[in-house]
């Protein structure tokens, strides 16, 4: 893997602190520099809960961009941040792409992070952290797709590497480092389709599957009962995709699916997510299609 680079100028920066008035949660301090923006607040119901968007408007990341995001979600407040479109890594030849993500979450405070899809391009290397502070009183519900891009004739192209890091201080103390890892095999070959079929069938690309997702869910309410609850439900909801969930050594869990569609990887999240939002927060499922 290449060296990291001695210093990295964001391209983008963007913070954002949440508080409550009145009832609803709204931004109580906002800044943005470079490639990222929001768009303006929206209430998808009447919890009011806020939904702000995430928009780089440069459309991709590139080779050595790095983007900053800081956010604060005050006691009582509740957030659901998104973004406008998937986000797309294109070839990266002189050094990774990254993202940094920065989250403190006050006591029963919620933040729910649905972004879109991550597509990586044939020739990407990209990394995106998150270190997330959390009070022991607060919810957080964390979803991630990973997409491979695809050519105009229907070839998988290959990326380079995709290292996911979320670190989760729990009350004070870590709870969690949730390390991903995708490199799919190099023998100097440029695109799956070069390669014979016995070896893009192995556990180097997925077990044969092509997309990845995952759900970090951490909230005092997450105990074995509702660990085991969900594991049947999603057992039953996608047969075609292959899944497992885990208890973290504390009050969270992590699912992680593998699918050839990331329309069955959101169903999936979105199944899971539509039950702990009803039964924590008598909200209704998302639906954050963009048009």
């Amino acid at each position: 893997m290449r060296a990291d680079p001695a210093v990295k100028t964001p391209m983008g920066e963007l913070r954002l602190d949440i508080g409550v008035r009145n009832g609803r949660s709204l931004a109580t301090g906002q800044y943005h520099r470079g490639a990222l923006r929001v768009l303006r607040p929206h209430y998808l119901d009447e919890s009011g809960q806020v939904c702000y968007m995430v928009v780089n408007p440069g459309g991709a990341f590139l080779g050595g961009d790095l983007y900053t995001l800081d956010i604060t979600v005050a006691e009582d407040a509740r957030l659901l941040l998104t973004t406008q479109s998937a986000t797309k890594v294109y070839k990266t030849p002189a050094t990774f792409a990254e993202q940094r993500m920065t989250v403190r979450l006050g006591a029963h405070s919620c933040l729910e992070y649905v972004p879109g899809q991550l597509i990586a391009y044939r020739g990407a290397a990209y990394r995106q952290s998150a270190l997330i502070e959390m009070d022991a009183s607060a919810s957080l519900i964390m979803a991630e797709v990973v997409t491979p891009g695809w050519s105009p004739d229907g070839r998988p192209f290959r990326y380079e590497q995709l290292r996911l890091r979320n670190e989760v201080r729990y009350g004070g103390r870590l709870l969690a480092i949730d390390n991903v890892l995708l490199t799919p095999p190099s023998d100097g070959t440029s695109d799956v389709a070069a390669l014979p079929v016995a070896d893009i069938s192995g556990l180097a690309l997925m077990e044969g599957f092509s997309h990845l997702g995952s759900l970090l869910v951490v909230d005092p309410r997450v105990d074995a009962v509702l660990v085991a609850e969900l594991q049947k439900l999603l057992l039953e909801h996608e047969p075609d995709t292959l899944t497992g969930i885990s208890q973290l050594n504390g009050p969270g869990f992590v699912v992680r699916a593998l699918s050839g569609s990331t329309s069955r990887l959101t169903s999936m999240m979105n199944a899971v997510t539509a039950l702990l939002r009803e039964r924590w927060f008598n909200q209704a499922p998302l639906n954050l299609r963009k048009y």
